[in-house]
């Protein structure tokens, strides 16, 4: 482990893209700012610690997960087959997804409607 001492308004850099300065002093307490890319998780220990238990607690959850593909209707029995969609009503033909069967993914699972376009709002313009 590292040990520095800072003085108020004093900084550590770590990497090139994060920065933690001492803001206050108080008692037996200290004020961290830290300046770090959004890309960056930046978490109380002991925040982290309850983030990685429920992480764990979803990967290990199988009944939980069963339960989820039976009311998505997602669960089939081994050696049962999900029947093909039916044709769009307007009589064109779906494309061939990657998984190479027509209609849908390869792993047949809903695609992502994308969102509608955005409104711009019209800003007045700036006075001179």
């Amino acid at each position: 482990m590292l040990v520095l001492t800072r003085h108020v308004h004093q900084s550590i850099v770590i990497g090139h893209d994060v920065v933690v300065t001492v803001l206050e002093v108080r008692g037996d307490q200290v004020r961290l700012g830290i300046t770090a890319p959004k890309d960056i998780q930046v978490h109380r220990e002991e925040v982290f610690a309850a983030l990685t238990a429920a992480n764990r607690q979803a990967a290990t959850s199988t009944a939980e997960l069963e339960v989820l593909k039976h009311l998505s209707g997602q669960h089939r029995p081994s050696g049962e087959h999900r029947p093909s969609a039916p044709a769009p009503a307007d009589g064109t033909s779906r494309p061939a997804s990657p998984g190479g069967r027509p209609g849908g993914a390869a792993t047949d699972l809903p695609q992502p409607v994308p969102p509608p376009p955005a409104q711009r709002a019209t800003e007045p313009e700036p006075r001179s």
